[in-house]
């Protein structure tokens, strides 16, 4: 293998006018400079990147710790991927950059990341990315406090910087454009009450129903999934007995993803109901496999995943070029896009949407 001194000798040059060359960090004249890449590219001389760290004390180096790569697909449910979208939108931003991304997958293993951080450090990385594959709190055995880090999709208790989906507020949109559209008797079928995003979900609703002066009205709210993996469409059918049974019934179904969406489309049909000349639906994540194949298609809001990896490339990036500004101490929300589609309508009246099947 080539050296440094094979390259100067080849050249006629001194070993710094080659350094000089090749990092581009000194005067050199053209013909001198062409000489000496002539030389590079004919002996295929590689130069040291342990040598150029220590000189300048940048790798050009980034990591990411993920579960994508080896997270199973079940190929007979409609599942989003939402830390592949995020990687995707994070390697977006920093494939335009002069910085290299490193990735590492758990292989479903968390305590794997411990040693995966050491070995990121171990290469002298510039900065961290960790993302998660739901919106959840988590407790890592972060990097030193002078290699930059951003925690995607999650966040800690020690201030850790991170970016999150705008549960909260996503919800609440959604719920104001039904109201908009005159809906006021709305149910709402819950993900899993123990995690953040339905938490957070559940006080978007309230949010868009107190706003508008409508009182919340708790048996229009059910769970639709379960921790500990309980049937999801037999705890839907269940609830939609429930709320469709009130007195006032509800003339749209919210649901906590569009999964649940599509259990609740083939439900509502079962039962004899027409979306949404007799019931509307809406879902949230707009997971396109989903969304774009029920019939009619499905209003939901959209979770943004690429567009979250998106920021936090872009605040990552500025901190260690630039010593950009830090994120402040609480996350950084990133706002999806509500999608209009043809699962939602005005109500019909009361009456008409008490509508039993023949």
């Amino acid at each position: 293998m080539a050296t440094i001194y094979d390259v100067a000798k080849a050249a006629g040059v001194s070993p710094k006018t080659v350094s000089r060359v090749i990092n581009d960090d000194g005067p050199v004249r053209g013909a001198t400079r062409d000489a000496v890449l002539d030389v590079i590219n004919r002996l295929g001389y590689v130069p040291s990147t342990a040598a150029r760290v220590m000189k300048s004390n940048k790798s050009g180096l980034l990591g990411l710790i993920t579960g994508a790569i080896s997270a199973p697909i079940d190929g007979s449910t409609p599942t989003g991927l939402p830390d592949f979208f995020i990687v995707q939108g994070i390697q977006s931003v920093i494939s335009r950059s002069t910085k290299t991304l490193m990735i590492a997958d758990t292989a479903g293993d968390e305590d794997r990341i411990g040693s995966l951080i050491r070995t990121f450090l171990e290469h002298r990385v510039e900065g961290l990315f960790y993302v998660a594959d739901s919106h959840s709190k988590v407790q890592l055995p972060l990097s030193r406090p002078d290699v930059e880090t951003v925690l995607v999709n999650c966040y800690d208790d020690l201030g850790t910087a991170s970016v999150l989906p705008d549960d909260r507020g996503g919800q609440r949109r959604l719920v104001d454009d039904l109201i908009a559209r005159g809906h006021r008797r709305i149910a709402f079928l819950t993900l899993d009450p123990e995690t953040d995003a339905s938490r957070l979900r559940l006080a978007g609703y309230s949010d868009a129903l107190a706003a508008a002066g409508i009182d919340f009205d708790a048996k229009l709210v059910r769970p639709g999934e379960l921790k500990g993996g309980q049937d999801e469409r037999l705890l839907v059918r269940q609830a939609l007995d429930q709320v469709l049974a009130l007195l006032d019934p509800p003339t749209v179904i919210c649901c906590g993803n569009d999964r649940l969406a599509m259990i609740v489309f083939a439900s509502l049909r079962q039962m004899g109901f027409a979306i949404p000349e007799d019931i509307a639906v809406a879902g949230y994540d707009d997971h396109r496999q989903i969304a774009e194949s029920l019939d009619p298609p499905l209003t939901t809001m959209e979770l943004p995943y690429q567009a979250m990896g998106v920021r936090a490339a872009e605040w990552l990036l500025q901190r260690v070029e630039h010593a950009g500004p830090a994120l402040a101490p609480e996350p950084v929300l990133v706002e999806g896009a509500l999608r209009l589609r043809g699962s939602v309508g005005r109500p019909k009246s009361i009456d008409q949407a008490r509508r039993k099947p023949a």
